[in-house]
């Protein structure tokens, strides 16, 4: 969500086009892989993101569990916790994962938008309004206040968006994007999208129920404690690119309704390309009512982690084991067999309080492709910078 305050770019008045590229990145990435998150209960979220949003499940893996301390040693949850994992691909760029957990310390009471930790997506779509009248013809989906458009003065000036909740407690955000935006003006960073169809399967056909007019997830985004901190991180440890800052006054009572939070308080807000197909905003909640209880654990409903691919898991892990405030759990493995055997990865707990995971799958050699024609995103034909 760009917020729609008017506020000015923190770019600050026109001059030069500067380059933004950052000096630093996670070695041998080359995408953002997925987005994984805990629902309350797996049948009704992939139900919502494929019959509501047009998805496709692409696998849904047996239960996972462990005897002795590995739950605890490479996912950072109780040691007798077990979960149930399906993955989604949602249009052209992006696989959502969806974790389903039982835990003797489960919470199961989603975060709100203003709590640390929490989480929203954006989806792309060419006309919001029909993209709502679609969703609420799908379901009993009504979004928290009418269709917005961001106003002249803003960094983001002319973007339309409105925002609704799924069945898992995460706000789900509906915009559309002009063809250039103010921004654009003071700096060389460009986000991504929008794509051209919404589409899924080895083919590229179009999904025949695919949300009308969607074009694909707009962006990722979290509620963070330091904004500075995390964009630090973001571009600085990840690789990240900023394209603009801007704040939102929350007094205003249709506007904390639109985002979903108590009325008061100020939005502060950074927007970054992350990769070659995604972009990511960072909210930070200042003086805002009832905001800042404690993030959510990877096994309580709204907890939540961001996946990197990576040629060479090791050596990424290696690298953010020596960034300041980041723990590798435990050390990498490779999924022996099963539907993802050949797959290897690793979970990062961040000093932000973000759990990243790098992984490096045998895209177009996994067990689960014999039965069905669905694939997950493969990442094997992009580069980090690729623009």
């Amino acid at each position: 969500m760009t917020t729609d305050t008017g506020a000015p770019d923190s770019a600050g008045a026109p001059g030069p086009i500067a380059p933004t590229l950052a000096v630093r990145g996670v070695p041998s990435a080359r995408r953002v892989d997925h987005l994984g998150f805990t629902v309350p209960d797996l049948d009704s979220a992939v139900d919502f993101a494929v019959r509501v949003l047009g998805g496709e499940l692409v696998y849904r893996l047996a239960p996972l569990a462990h005897d002795g301390g590995w739950m605890r040693e490479h996912l950072d949850v109780h040691p007798r916790a077990e979960t149930e994992i399906a993955l989604v691909r949602a249009g052209p760029t992006t696989n959502l994962e969806f974790f389903a957990y039982r835990s003797p310390d489960h919470r199961d009471v989603a975060p709100r938008p203003n709590d640390l930790g929490s989480l929203h997506v954006g989806l792309h779509v060419r006309d919001v309004d029909a993209a709502v009248s679609a969703l609420r013809a799908r379901g009993p989906w009504r979004p928290y206040g009418p269709v917005r458009t961001v106003p002249p003065g803003s960094p983001g000036a002319g973007i339309r968006w409105v925002r609704m909740p799924t069945p898992w407690g995460m706000p789900l955000e509906l915009r559309s994007v002009p063809a250039s935006l103010p921004y654009e003006r003071h700096t060389a960073a460009r986000r991504f999208g929008p794509c051209a169809v919404w589409h899924n399967g080895a083919d590229g056909s179009p999904t025949a129920d695919a949300l009308p007019g969607a074009q694909g997830v707009d962006h990722l985004a979290w509620t963070v404690a330091d904004l500075d901190a995390a964009e630090r991180f973001f571009t600085q440890v990840l690789g990240a690119e900023r394209l603009y800052r801007t704040t939102a006054d929350l007094t205003d009572p249709d506007l904390a309704s639109a985002l979903g939070v108590p009325q008061g308080g100020t939005l502060h807000q950074v927007a970054l390309r992350m990769g070659p197909t995604d972009n990511v905003e960072l909210n930070c909640f200042h003086d805002s009512p009832g905001s800042g209880r404690r993030r959510p654990l990877n096994s309580d409903v709204g907890g939540n982690h961001l996946a990197l691919y990576v040629d060479d898991v090791d050596a990424a892990a290696a690298y953010l084991a020596a960034q300041p405030g980041c723990t590798v759990l435990g050390a990498p493995e490779t999924i022996p067999e099963g539907p993802l055997t050949g797959d290897r990865w690793v979970y990062v707990r961040t000093g932000i309080g973000l759990y990243l995971e790098l992984v490096r799958m045998p895209d177009g050699n996994l067990p689960y492709e014999r039965d069905t024609t669905a694939r997950r995103r493969a990442s094997d034909d992009v580069r980090w910078w690729d623009r």
